[in-house]
């Protein structure tokens, strides 16, 4: 019988670990049995804090860096699993937006995840084993769903989760399925980046704050995320091996 803890001896690579559903898939994958975690991000001391009962190796940086793939690939020969999920928040409507923001959001969210995605690709091929791979991008409801005042956030995430379904079709004779989830509404420290959010933490705290946002969800609330994670795990998972080229909605009904 497969089962969820089918990671014993897999090496995999999280973007953007430190923090949020990044890190929520770190501890998961260590909990299920990985040998070995290749973890990115900007945040040093998030990652130090991780405290992974397997070997990682930290690699500080930003993934929108072609330098830090390129010195990186080399190390990834025996990658079996990627999460592409480094991400940053952007808000401000189309009229309004400076090209500035827009490129800023793109560099990581967009530009990011493709390097991410081509070195995970190459490593996986180069790996040479009949198990072939998986990669979950992390998208969001917001490239399924127009939402208003979402900047660049929205057509970047539905860029790559596009991305996702093309490298699925590429890398299916190659025994590599490609997947990408779309969240909804998640308790996570993207929100920190937006000054309405931040105007409402100081004035109702956030725990209220994420509250009230939750309203627009059908099932009143934000998922974790370690419930996002153990999602993404199900899809990199033995258990999720017909699964390719699929944008997994997992939203709370937010997008119905």
């Amino acid at each position: 019988m497969t089962t969820l803890k089918g990671f014993a001896g897999r090496t995999a690579l999280v973007t953007g670990a430190a923090s949020g559903i990044g890190a929520g898939c770190a501890k998961l994958f260590a909990e299920r049995g990985a040998a070995k975690l290749f973890l990115v991000d900007v945040d040093a001391e998030g990652l130090a804090a991780l405290n992974l009962d397997c070997e990682v190796e930290a690699i500080i940086g930003s993934v929108a860096d072609e330098a830090l793939w390129d010195g990186l690939e080399p190390k990834l020969a025996d990658l079996d699993h990627a999460v592409v999920n480094a991400g940053i928040g952007g808000f401000g409507e189309v009229a309004d937006l400076e090209f500035a923001e827009w490129r800023r959001v793109m560099d990581v969210n967009l530009d990011g995840a493709f390097l991410t995605l081509r070195a995970a690709l190459r490593a996986i091929k180069a790996n040479g084993k009949s198990t072939g791979g998986s990669v979950v991008i992390t998208g969001s409801s917001t490239g399924v769903k127009p939402v208003p005042g979402i900047g660049p956030y929205g057509p970047a995430k539905a860029a790559v989760a596009h991305m996702a379904r093309i490298a699925a079709m590429e890398n299916a004779s190659a025994n590599i399925r490609v997947n990408a989830i779309a969240p909804g509404g998640v308790d996570t420290a993207i929100w920190e980046g937006g000054d309405d959010f931040n105007r409402s933490v100081e004035a109702i705290g956030r725990e209220e704050t994420i509250k009230r946002m939750s309203k627009t969800t059908p099932n009143q609330r934000f998922a974790t995320s370690e419930e996002i994670a153990g999602t993404i795990l199900y899809m990199l998972s033995d258990a999720g091996s017909n699964i390719t080229g699929h944008v997994l909605v997992s939203d709370g009904g937010f997008t119905l």
